[in-house]
């Protein structure tokens, strides 16, 4: 069993209308071999293709918890709830953002975010930052795909006090790499309260490998997956969520590259970490986390100097792993009942109030919104590898909000929460549309 990363391009909708039931029907049509879609982008437009790259799960068999429905499943909301504001703030994985590309270095524009909205939903990419994890009290720590889910209509987040948290890790050959990463979740039970269920060591270790795509999204392959579903499916029901720990295989000069190359080069480990974590969670229904553990003391002993701010959460890290475990602590819960869906507390695509992305941004929590009606507002200060023009989707009118920056994506986010149309502060101001109907 494996995960991978493909690159497909297919032909663009007329005009870009109906983008998602699109891009399912060309999916169902070439993917015949099995193999099921866990990630998707669309990391370019050009007149004739949508240039996508396709996370890939090979080799699924039979599992406890069943086979997942497709990534591209998509169910229209019927209302919006406006007794709150709930705002969905991502900075997708591996496409070197400037802002959020490195370690948990968009923490301050989601804790400036969550000022102006009643719950913020995020993501580990946006918080995590090795031993370090600062999000909002009012946020919603929530893997990817489940964002993705989410937007998509298909399930549903139940906040909750605390979850059973299952640890799984390489049973590393350096004893005193496995030692740091018990500690430190120990050290999590020990201050705030974390309830680990157990810690399982997985031998033969998982195999994770970095890798960049030609678009320049990090990305990468696992194999062994079998191992990791195999202890899961054994302590189903003992566990709420689960945190993964292990080596992700990068080149020596690779990793000396990023931390010298003053936050040029995007975050390496990311992207295959973002591949096994919706594998799992789209699978098992539950919130996953994964961090990175040292490969070897030569890599723990790198002096890496003075580093780029964005970078030095890495830098002075030994295990990675604290911050997916506080974030886990707290991960609401993934409702996939359509009847639960609508009991009170439980937040659905309806209770989402406008998409906060990176400017040039299309996958699917981008197409979701776009058909579910949702405000999306794109940051261009935020610049990115992605080739789109999110211009040119077929947007409703006052729908998508382009701004310069996290500043001014807050005065977007308060005008929307109180009624007011962005447009009407900004001068001039449009004349009134007027038609006349001739009979």
């Amino acid at each position: 069993m494996r995960l991978t990363e493909q690159k497909i391009s297919i032909p663009v909708s007329p005009d870009h209308q109906n983008m998602l039931d699109h891009i399912q029907k060309l999916f169902d049509f070439r993917l015949t071999s099995g193999a099921i879609p866990v990630r998707f982008v669309i990391t370019g437009i050009d007149k004739i293709h949508y240039h996508c790259e396709l996370g890939m799960l090979d080799g699924l068999t039979t599992l406890t918890a069943g086979i997942p429905e497709s990534i591209f499943c998509f169910t229209q909301r019927k209302i919006e709830r406006t007794d709150a504001f709930n705002a969905v703030f991502i900075v997708p994985t591996g496409i070197g953002a400037e802002i959020g590309g490195h370690a948990g270095d968009a923490t301050p524009a989601a804790r400036v975010l969550a000022e102006a909205c009643d719950r913020l939903i995020t993501h580990p990419n946006v918080v995590n930052a090795s031993d370090i994890n600062e999000m909002p009290d009012n946020a919603l720590y929530v893997e990817g795909s489940t964002i993705t889910r989410l937007m998509m209509g298909t399930v549903a987040l139940q906040p909750v006090r605390a979850n059973s948290v299952l640890v799984v890790m390489d049973d590393h050959e350096i004893e005193m790499f496995t030692n740091d990463t018990i500690n430190a979740v120990s050290a999590a039970r020990a201050t705030y309260g974390f309830d680990c269920t157990k810690i399982i060591k997985l031998h033969p270790p998982l195999q994770m490998a970095a890798e960049f795509m030609k678009s320049g999204r990090a990305a990468g392959k696992v194999t062994g997956l079998e191992r990791v579903f195999t202890v899961l499916d054994e302590n189903i029901g003992t566990f709420d969520a689960v945190a993964i720990a292990s080596v992700i295989d990068l080149d020596d000069d690779m990793l000396e590259e990023y931390f010298n190359r003053d936050g040029e080069m995007g975050n390496p480990w990311g992207g295959v970490e973002a591949m096994l974590t919706h594998a799992l969670s789209m699978i098992y229904g539950v919130p996953a986390a994964h961090s990175p553990m040292l490969e070897s003391h030569v890599i723990a002993n790198i002096d890496l100097g003075l580093v780029e701010p964005r970078l030095a959460a890495e830098a002075v890290s030994l295990t990675f792993v604290q911050c997916m475990l506080k974030g886990l602590h707290r991960s609401p819960r993934i409702i996939t009942d359509a009847g639960a869906m609508s009991e009170p507390g439980v937040l659905s695509a309806a209770d989402v109030s406008c998409l906060v992305i990176p400017d040039n941004c299309i996958g699917l929590p981008t197409l979701a919104a776009l058909e579910q009606g949702i405000p999306v507002i794109a940051i261009r200060e935020n610049k990115n590898l992605m080739q789109n023009d999110l211009r040119v989707l077929p947007w409703a009118s006052n729908q998508l909000h382009i701004v310069e920056n996290y500043w001014e994506a807050v005065g977007v986010m308060t005008a929307l929460k109180a009624g007011i149309a962005p447009s009407s502060l900004r001068r001039p101001l449009a004349a009134t549309k007027v038609e006349k109907r001739t009979f």
